[in-house]
């Protein structure tokens, strides 16, 4: 069962993409910003991250930064869920090392198919 982690500090959003992601079968961990996000990679392997981009402590942008910088996640499948509009923070984003690029609000099959996607790359691989 592959294991996802999602971050988002909107509870709401947070827990509504765990229970898409556990409808479909996944193991879903959260954490409600990224440097919790990032105590959690110490521990655990997943294979695809899922984060917003603005939240306290460790935005979205500097822990894709650190986990693209690491060795043990260069090949983590990462995708984005902000509200964002902005072509050039998208673009940023993109370069860092994020996958995929969704805007809230979610909508559902495309982000079960951006997960299916991203999981058979990995496995793939």
């Amino acid at each position: 069962m592959p294991n996802i982690l999602v971050i988002d500090d909107d509870t709401i959003m947070l827990k509504t993409i765990q229970y898409i992601l556990n409808k479909d079968g996944y193991n879903v961990v959260t954490a409600t910003d990224g440097r919790e996000a990032y105590e959690l990679l110490d521990y655990s392997m997943y294979d695809v991250v899922i984060t917003d981009l603005r939240m306290p402590r460790m935005d979205g942008m500097e822990l894709i930064s650190k986990l693209k910088g690491s060795q043990q996640n260069r090949t983590l499948g990462i995708i984005i869920v902000s509200m964002v509009k902005n072509k050039n923070t998208m673009a940023d984003a993109m370069q860092m090392g994020a996958d995929y690029f969704l805007h809230k609000p979610i909508i559902v099959d495309e982000l079960r198919d951006t997960v299916k996607r991203l999981i058979q790359k990995k496995t793939t691989n």
